[in-house]
């Protein structure tokens, strides 16, 4: 746990580092809010889950961790009369169904009590989908939640790694919890796990996907690391990861009106002058922040750790934490400069990938991502394509590629 020491806000010092106020220009907003109801306690054990039994959790030995009523409505009050006119709550987990479906139910009733008029509040939750019933996909219907549906494939790709307790494979509840949502016309995507159970295998999944009427797929590369910085077995290769993206771009372009991928989208959102919606492809790592449990607010989810705790929705306002000088610290990790990066003619979209991806093998944010490769493919392969495309939609030219500064602060 971090010390009980009150966090210093700009112009002090946390953690040796120094901030001058005037340097760091206007206060980025928390714009969203990823709250973990249940923390990292979960109802499956899958073999490639980072969340579990981390060394560096900092409540891995508290046995019950669980949002309390008052917790729940600390939050909601506080967070709604912060982000006013937008407000966006996002659970996840370990497994954030875990907290019950009463504990969402009470949720939305504090948000109308608390939200104001012409308040635009979104709710969005990540799970395993194991527990997901007719009666959760009527309060999800009712209030237009979106939800991220962890689902790896077919039935033997999806079951090499994802399982119960009992190590029994979870395909077959999740394809019920899937029926369940689609009976009830809930939106929600497909979260891909990508290990070396799939990432061969991108046919097999485009397919999959569309035979059971998905239509909205989100990607995640696999990369976690031995202490010596070596790669787990099932930890995917950049090279792996690139030619998986170029040939799933390729499946999906002629149905790109049909079906929707994450990362081809937020290329595109990049190109449109957008903010892309991951925050992977951000200047900075500010948008938003992590809830625990027990209220306790970090910067980032890869990086729920003590030393990187900005406060507690019980003792801080929401305008505290976000001018906490650790949470600028925390921010500029992703701008250090690589040489790579300075010369790359992507840096204007990637900017500089990951810091997770940064940081895993060797401890160092200064390291490039993980990812680069991959992702040097991909946009060679995508860019022109997706730039003609947005011209096309928008009436006017793409964004041109630069090479920027590499921090906006």
């Amino acid at each position: 746990m971090s010390s009980g020491n009150p966090l210093p806000i700009l112009g002090q010092s946390t953690s040796g580092i120094s901030i001058a106020a005037e340097h760091l220009g206007p206060v980025p907003r928390i714009t969203s809010l990823l709250i973990k109801p249940a923390s990292a306690v979960c109802n499956l054990d899958c073999s490639y889950c980072f969340y579990l039994d981390r060394d560096a959790d900092p409540y891995k030995e508290l046995p019950a961790r669980r949002m309390t009523a008052d917790t729940l409505e600390r939050l909601v009050d506080t967070y709604l009369f912060y982000s006013y006119p937008n407000a966006t709550f996002a659970f996840q987990g370990g497994e954030p169904t875990l907290a019950g479906l009463d504990f969402f139910t009470k949720l939305v009733e504090l948000q109308k009590q608390y939200g104001r008029s012409g308040h635009n509040v979104a709710n969005a939750l990540q799970t395993n989908a194991v527990l997901l019933d007719d009666n959760w996909a009527q309060l999800f219907r009712e209030y237009n939640w979106l939800l991220g549906v962890s689902l790896d494939g077919p039935e033997e790709i999806n079951d090499a790694y994802r399982f119960n307790k009992a190590q029994h494979g979870t395909y077959k509840q999740v394809m019920r919890a899937i029926e369940a949502l689609q009976k009830r016309k809930v939106d929600f995507n497909i979260l891909c796990v990508l290990s070396q159970a799939n990432v061969e295998k991108p046919r097999e999944l485009y397919k999959f996907y569309k035979s059971i009427g998905v239509d909205n797929v989100q990607f995640i590369p696999l990369a976690e690391f031995n202490p010596d910085g070596s790669r787990m077995p099932f930890t995917i290769t950049a090279e792996q990861y690139g030619k998986f993206l170029v040939e799933m771009f390729d499946l999906w372009w002629p149905d790109r009106r049909k079906m929707r991928i994450r990362f081809f989208d937020n290329i595109a959102e990049a190109l449109a002058g957008m903010k892309p919606g991951s925050c992977t492809m951000h200047e900075t790592c500010d948008s938003y922040v992590v809830v625990e449990y027990n209220g306790d607010i970090y910067p980032c989810d890869f990086f729920v750790e003590g030393g990187w705790k900005l406060g507690n929705i019980t003792m801080d306002s929401w305008g505290e934490i976000a001018r906490r000088a650790r949470r600028y610290s925390f921010a500029q990790k992703k701008t250090l400069s690589h040489p790579e990066c300075v010369v790359c003619d992507y840096q204007s979209i990637c900017h500089g990938g990951c810091p997770k991806f940064r940081h895993g093998p060797h401890g160092r944010f200064e390291d490039l991502d993980y990812f680069c490769q991959a992702y040097k493919m991909i946009y060679k392969r995508a860019v022109g394509p997706l730039q003609k495309e947005v011209q096309r939609l928008l009436g006017r030219p793409a964004t041109e590629l630069t090479r920027q500064a590499l921090s906006p602060y």
